[in-house]
């Protein structure tokens, strides 16, 4: 084995046929892994991918997915995938199955009451058999994901928090910025206002479960202790509101949004995104912190 094939086996933090927990939309799966490898700088998702096998999928669901969705299969962990099962059977019993993207609590990954599960396999062969929801990341911004990929997984840095701006200033300055130029496609106040309630909702609930690398889990954590009152769009900024871009396909792909309400939604997003690319110095920061020795002794030992 070469010096860097043996660099980057210490990288993969998952072995070939282990059984783990995987993401896909907002809840745990029990999966296998199939395969590994090391995505290189430049790629889209730079860094470790493995090949998962969800457990009573079908292999055409078997898909590539980065470290960042996978995680061990421990008693934790597991506890973790009840509560989330937990929350969404919660939502459904308080609200009904009719949840659409702008709901409160998130996205659900497949509608309907409790069923059989051949029933359930059904439905999410609905959700995969879906149009692909895209939504084109800038180029520019693309660079600034594989600083940040690095900054944290590899120079073993962290954002500051809070973060100045916070997430919810960025979308109150698009907001602004719309209502003074009024170009594009035509966008009502309501709709708008509607739209970042979602990005809200969606990163208050997903950042701790799907927009976190492993080594900002302790900040995160102990950002949750000092702020106990605050929603994290009030707490990050623009770096991790840019992971949760890259996600929003996978999101909205598991509602049951119509296919002008995708249109109307992606095309509003790809315009914050273009906000964003615009206002890039003033809203990523130029320099991370880095991390004190007991911060990653603590991480690299959990």
């Amino acid at each position: 084995m070469t010096e860097v094939e043996a660099a980057t086996e210490k990288r993969l933090q998952f072995e070939d046929n282990e059984r783990v927990l995987c993401y896909h939309g907002p809840l745990l799966y029990e999966a296998k892994v199939l395969d590994k490898q090391w995505m290189e700088e430049g790629t889209e998702h730079p860094g470790p991918h493995y090949l998962i096998h969800y457990k009573g999928w079908k292999q055409t669901w078997d898909e590539w997915v980065p470290e960042t969705r996978v995680v061990r299969w421990n008693e934790p962990n597991l506890k973790m995938q009840r509560q989330l099962k937990d929350l969404y059977n919660v939502h459904k019993t308080s609200r009904g199955s009719s949840a659409s993207a702008s709901d409160s609590s998130g996205p659900e990954p497949y509608k309907g009451q409790k069923r059989s599960r051949g029933s359930s396999l059904e439905k999410e062969e609905d959700y995969l058999n879906k149009p692909e929801v895209r939504l084109d990341i800038p180029d520019t911004l693309k660079g600034q994901l594989v600083d940040d990929w690095e900054n944290v997984t590899k120079n073993q840095q962290l954002v500051t928090l809070p973060r100045n701006p916070t997430i919810n200033e960025i979308l109150e300055s698009y907001r602004i910025y719309k209502k003074e130029k009024r170009s594009g496609r035509e966008i009502t106040e309501d709709l708008l206002e509607e739209v970042m309630q979602g990005i809200r909702t969606y990163f208050n609930k997903a950042l701790g479960n799907m927009l976190l690398y492993r080594f900002e889990r302790h900040q995160y954590a102990e950002t949750r202790k000092t702020y106990p009152q605050k929603e994290m769009v009030d707490i990050y900024g623009a770096e991790h509101l840019l992971r949760l871009f890259v996600q929003m396909p996978t999101l909205i792909a598991h509602t049951d949004m119509d296919s002008n309400g995708v249109i109307v939604l992606t095309e509003c997003l790809a315009d914050i995104l273009k906000f964003m690319q615009k206002n890039q110095k003033h809203i990523f920061m130029s320099q991370y912190e880095n991390a004190s020795p007991d911060y990653v002794l603590l991480t690299n030992n959990s």
